[in-house]
C-alpha cells in the first residue's frame, strides 16, 4: 500500500479492500470469507476484521445471518425525492425493467379517510387498485391506489399496468402539477410481507402520496410499501440564502 494509505487505520484499509471486492467481484447473495480467513489474509486480529465488517454491515453493503455467515447485500434501488415521477419512470432511469403484478382492481365506496384525501363525499365511488411493483422481476413495493371513479370512467386494468400518468395527461387532458407525500418506517403486515416476499414484521418504508392536477384537485391517493432492504430514498437540499 502507498505511504498515505499506511497512515490510515488498519480496519479502514480492510474495509475499503472488502468494499472494492463487493463492487467489482462479489455478487449479491455471496457469502464473504470468515473472520478467521480474513484475519489470516490481512495478517491482523479478528477484532480488527470484525470492526471493518461491522462498518460495512452498518453501511448496508453486508448482512449477517445468524449461524450462516455474512453475505453481500442486494443492491438497493435509489429514488430521488424531487419532481412528480412514476415508479416506472424511476426504474427505467436506473436501467431497470419495471413491471406490475396485479392483485386487485375494484370500485368501492370511499371511506372517510379516502374521501378526505381526494376531496370527495363519503361513499363516492373510487377505484381501489392493489399491485406489486417489480424491477427486473424482483418485488420492490406493494402499492394500494385510490382514484375517483367519476373522473376516470374509462380506466382499465390494462391502463394501470401501462402508465396511469400518461392516461391522465393524454387521455383525460389533465396536466399533472405536484404531489404531497410523507415517508415513515413501519413493520410489514402479514399481507404486505406475502406480496413483497419478506417475513412479517420486517422493516419497510411507507410513502403516502396525493397527486394533484394543475387545477389543484387531487386525483390520486396512494400508499406504497417499499422493501427496506432493496430501496432507499435521497433528497437534494439547497441552502437558502436570505
Amino acid at each position: 500500500m502507498r505511504n498515505e494509505e499506511n497512515q490510515l487505520p488498519m480496519y479502514y484499509q480492510i474495509q475499503q479492500a472488502l468494499k472494492k471486492k463487493i463492487e467489482e467481484d462479489w455478487q449479491p447473495g455471496d457469502v464473504i470469507p470468515s473472520e478467521r480467513e480474513l484475519s489470516e489474509q490481512f495478517a491482523v486480529s479478528r477484532m480488527t476484521v470484525r470492526q471493518a465488517v461491522n462498518g460495512l454491515v452498518d453501511a448496508g453493503f453486508l448482512v449477517r445471518k445468524r449461524g450462516s455467515g455474512t453475505y453481500v447485500m442486494e443492491r438497493k434501488v435509489e429514488q430521488t425525492l424531487h419532481g412528480v415521477t412514476s415508479f416506472s419512470e424511476e426504474m427505467r432511469a436506473r436501467g431497470l425493467t419495471p413491471s406490475n403484478q396485479p392483485v386487485s382492481f375494484q370500485i368501492i365506496p370511499a371511506d372517510e379517510k379516502v374521501a378526505h384525501q381526494l376531496h370527495l363525499s363519503h361513499y363516492d365511488p373510487v377505484y381501489k387498485i392493489e399491485r406489486i411493483r417489480l424491477a427486473d422481476g424482483i418485488p420492490m413495493a406493494f402499492e394500494t391506489t385510490f382514484l375517483p371513479a367519476n373522473l376516470m370512467k374509462s380506466l382499465t386494468e390494462e391502463i394501470m399496468n401501462h402508465s396511469l400518468y400518461e392516461y391522465v395527461e393524454m387521455k383525460l387532458g389533465l396536466g399533472i402539477d405536484d404531489a404531497f407525500q410523507t415517508i415513515e418506517s413501519a413493520s410489514a403486515t402479514q399481507k404486505e410481507a406475502k406480496h413483497l416476499q419478506i417475513k412479517e414484521k420486517e422493516p419497510v418504508l411507507v410513502i403516502n402520496r396525493r397527486t394533484f392536477t394543475r387545477q389543484g384537485k387531487p386525483f390520486e391517493y396512494v400508499k406504497t410499501v417499499y422493501r427496506a432492504d432493496r430501496y432507499k430514498f435521497s433528497i437534494h437540499i439547497k441552502r437558502s440564502h436570505k
